[in-house]
């Protein structure tokens, strides 16, 4: 798909295109005249600019979305015509976009999305679940957002050649900026996890310029947020964000929250502990060892995981901040930035290599096996709450932000309209949730039913494994969360 000469990559622009011609053809122009992306760009590929007579069908414009190196999309409030599928063409070419692996830019005119076609509401989104879209008002505005995107794109396929951030100079930041125990303490863990052999000299410079933390003898942006005295100095968006809620929306009061900010292995290692003192823990006995083990509902592993990929390959260029969040029922991680190119969601799931956005950062982070270099880092999570008895976790672009949620119990949304719940019984369920039990009275008020309803309904989740009955009659008799079921059939697909 590269061409020889100058311009090497080709661009096809998809939308509705009654609705929104004056957008698309604007976007060629602004492309093939800007003096920049005009360099890197030769083709805008535009399916009315065919001549009338040679007009290609289906099956022929879906091959120029897979020959093109960059697929562009507009939405707006139409959603067009619908062909045999029962989908239209825009979403067709999306669809075909995500299959054949095509680096996708989707852009959405508007912000009320209420005013939408059905179907074109559900494709922004299904957009949204996989890649950021961005909003514009006006054909300026989305011009702004185009060049923006296509300059990063550039920049990552090395097209457009700029220093990455964790290799770039940190400004201002000389070796007086560097901790040397903090070092020296990372000499000693990694050699005590047996990835670390250093021969030579152990100074501070002498081991970061080991790991390409030095440019012409100044800390790098990595060396700074790896071993800095005090990193928010030069950074402002470095921290992580922790909250924990009772229920299981964001609302207030907020139980708790606390921002952790300064080198990113105590960051790291801060963010987990938060996550661990919020959720339920069980204690062994001492009959194999002197020390009671602890098992943690959802596995330490997994929660160290999820908190490293958010820290290590965030986009510091981005200013939003890492976010974890603790409810009821999962832990969310919030990770500012999009997924590498070629990478989806789903393709996480499966075996991949290592694509890590900050190579420099990500390093020092495998010496101490806080990460591993076989990309198998999220198959490992899927592989331990599976043992652990929990659904998968779910991997999704939400927004400008890449979304990591681990379930604590087996009762997801998904799971519970599987196995056929009433609005009622789920309404139960969140209360139980966060109260932890219920009782007949308690779901009569709860539902605004009477007691034979009630009942039926309580001996329906019983008999179903998702409640266990504690107590035979009288005013004792309540109804709690059944912990587990077969992982086999109540797993997240």
């Amino acid at each position: 798909m590269k061409k020889s000469g100058v311009n090497r990559y080709r661009l096809f622009v998809s939308s509705v295109q009654k609705e929104l011609a004056a957008e698309r053809r604007a976007v060629k122009e602004f492309i093939l005249h800007d003096p920049l992306l005009s360099r890197f760009i030769s083709d805008v590929f535009l399916f009315e600019d065919i001549p009338a007579g040679d007009r290609k069908p289906d099956d022929i414009y879906l091959d120029e979305v897979k020959s093109c190196d960059f697929y562009l999309a507009v939405f707006g409030n139409e959603y067009g015509w619908e062909g045999e599928s029962g989908k239209s063409p825009t979403e067709l070419e999306f669809d075909h976009a995500t299959k054949t692996h095509r680096e996708r830019l989707v852009f959405v005119k508007g912000d009320d999305d209420k005013g939408r076609a059905p179907k074109m509401a559900e494709l922004v989104r299904k957009a949204g679940r996989q890649v950021t879209r961005r909003r514009f008002s006006d054909i300026p505005g989305l011009i702004r957002e185009v060049y923006a995107s296509l300059v990063e794109c550039l920049e990552q396929r090395g097209a457009i050649r700029s220093t990455p951030f964790d290799g770039s100079v940190c400004d201002e930041a000389t070796l007086r900026d560097i901790d040397n125990k903090a070092v020296a303490d990372f000499i000693e863990t990694s050699e005590a996890a047996g990835r670390l052999k250093l021969k030579g000299s152990r100074s501070s410079k002498a081991v970061l310029q080991n790991f390409n933390l030095l440019r012409e003898g100044n800390p790098t942006n990595a060396a700074i947020l790896l071993f800095g005295k005090d990193p928010r100095r030069f950074f402002f968006n470095i921290q992580v964000h922790c909250f924990h809620f009772h229920g299981i929306v964001k609302q207030k009061p907020i139980a708790s929250q606390q921002p952790y900010e300064g080198r990113l292995f105590e960051v790291i290692d801060e963010a987990v502990e938060f996550v661990l003192g919020k959720i339920d823990r069980r204690v062994g006995t001492r009959s194999k060892s002197a020390q009671a083990p602890v098992t943690f509902e959802i596995p330490r592993s997994v929660i160290l995981e999820a908190i490293v990929n958010a820290v290590a390959h965030r986009d510091y260029r981005n200013n939003g901040f890492v976010q974890v969040f603790v409810f009821s029922d999962r832990m969310e991680v919030w990770n500012p930035g999009e997924l590498p190119p070629g990478l989806t969601p789903k393709l996480l799931r499966e075996p991949h290599g290592p694509m890590p956005r900050n190579p420099l950062i990500a390093e020092p982070l495998y010496r101490i096996k806080y990460v591993e270099k076989a990309g198998t880092g999220t198959t490992d999570m899927i592989a331990d709450c599976r043992k652990a008895g929990l659904p998968e976790p779910d991997f999704e672009q939400r927004g400008p932000y890449f979304v990591v949620t681990v379930w604590r119990d087996w009762l997801t949304d998904e799971v519970m309209k599987r196995i056929g719940l009433g609005e009622r019984q789920i309404k139960a369920i969140m209360h139980l949730k966060v109260n932890g039990r219920i009782t007949n009275r308690e779901y009569r008020e709860l539902t605004e039913t009477i007691y034979r309803t009630a009942s039926r309904d309580l001996e329906d989740l019983v008999s179903k494994g998702v409640l266990c009955k504690i107590g035979v009659t009288g005013r004792n008799v309540h109804y709690v969360l059944s912990r587990k079921q077969d992982i086999n059939r109540t797993n997240r697909t």
